[in-house]
């Protein structure tokens, strides 16, 4: 009963290769622009002299120096909570599950800016912490809703409230110290990738490499999970076991992506309802979500960087004003 039932989920099709492939030219393409749009306006010769070490030095600082490593910062940290919310909005069965709106990724945030006042990022940097603090605020989340019952809209009604406590500690304690740290550390708080390079990044990186080949394993028990409990456990799958698996890689996923830039609004919500769109009714679409959620980071990014002249604007900033009409547009379809 179980193989046949897990074999009735297709491998990737052709059309589903040709959507990938895609969203990675449409990818490609927003790197450029990222890379010739800004403050100091590029033309794309000198964006493609400037990546193969040639033209001035100034335009070689620019593209490989600033640009590219937060071009790179972007996408992972995008990756990481698009992923994350296919992940979470698979199990819940719902869209508007993600790790925003259930409080994990401030959560993640309020670990991170307690570690950091206290100088205890480590050699690691920020992602173990973020790591903590994501966990400690699922648990939070789930004991809560425990009380009042296991349905999806009151987990969101738990998540939001928590959201919403873990949201004012942090900017309690940015209240607290002086103000030159207090800006860095805010922007940052709301979603920010000015001064992120490689080397912050890197930890995340590395994270999502091994993290997504996990998730694609668990594509066919994804597929089984969105169906009712009863039905997914008559067709073979320990729903129990999957629900954990999944819930501690998107705890994961989100930590590493709040670790880079900041709990970043609305992409972990976004990229998986926009993906679906691109696929086939019975997938689940974890790729396309994690190209997605890197793609809206940085088109995000782009603008901020571009549209605000000579101040920028945090790309949090950017994705919540992009999210809260596709949020509306989420519950008025509903």
């Amino acid at each position: 009963m179980n193989t046949s039932s897990t074999k009735s989920f297709p491998a990737l099709s052709l059309d589903a290769l040709i959507s990938g492939l895609n969203l990675l030219l449409i990818l490609l393409l927003a790197m450029m622009l990222a890379l010739m749009l800004g403050s100091t306006l590029l033309a794309p010769d000198a964006v493609i002299a400037a990546l193969l070490g040639e033209g001035s030095r100034a335009n070689q600082l620019l593209v490989n120096e600033i640009r590219l490593p937060r071009i790179y910062a972007g996408l992972v940290a995008g990756a990481a909570l698009g992923l994350a919310g296919c992940l979470i909005q698979t199990m819940a069965r719902n869209p508007l599950a993600s790790p925003d709106l259930l409080g994990i990724q401030h959560g993640s945030s309020l670990a991170v800016i307690f570690g950091l006042l206290l100088g205890s990022s480590g050699m690691l940097g920020e992602w173990p912490l973020a790591v903590l603090g994501a966990g400690l605020a699922a648990f939070l989340v789930i004991l809560a809703a425990g009380a009042t019952g296991q349905q999806t809209y009151r987990i969101l009604i738990v998540g939001l409230g928590v959201s919403a406590m873990l949201r004012a500690l942090a900017e309690l304690l940015l209240s607290t110290i002086n103000l030159q740290h207090a800006s860095a550390l805010y922007s940052w708080s709301i979603g920010s990738l000015i001064g992120r390079a490689y080397d912050s990044a890197l930890p995340a990186a590395i994270g999502l490499a091994l993290l997504l080949p996990c998730a694609l394993l668990l594509r066919r028990h994804l597929a089984l999970l969105r169906f009712d409990d009863d039905l997914a456990s008559s067709l073979g799958l320990n729903v129990r076991r999957t629900q954990l698996c999944v819930l501690l890689l998107m705890i994961a996923l989100a930590a590493l992506g709040v670790s880079v830039g900041g709990p970043i609004a609305f992409v972990s919500l976004i990229s998986p309802v926009l993906a679906r769109h691109f696929s086939a009714a019975n997938q689940v679409p974890l790729l396309r979500s994690t190209l997605i959620g890197g793609l809206i980071v940085l088109v995000a990014d782009t603008l901020g960087r571009s549209a605000g002249g000579a101040v920028e604007v945090p790309v949090g900033v950017i994705t919540c004003l992009l999210g809260g009409p596709f949020l509306l547009w989420i519950l008025l379809r509903k």
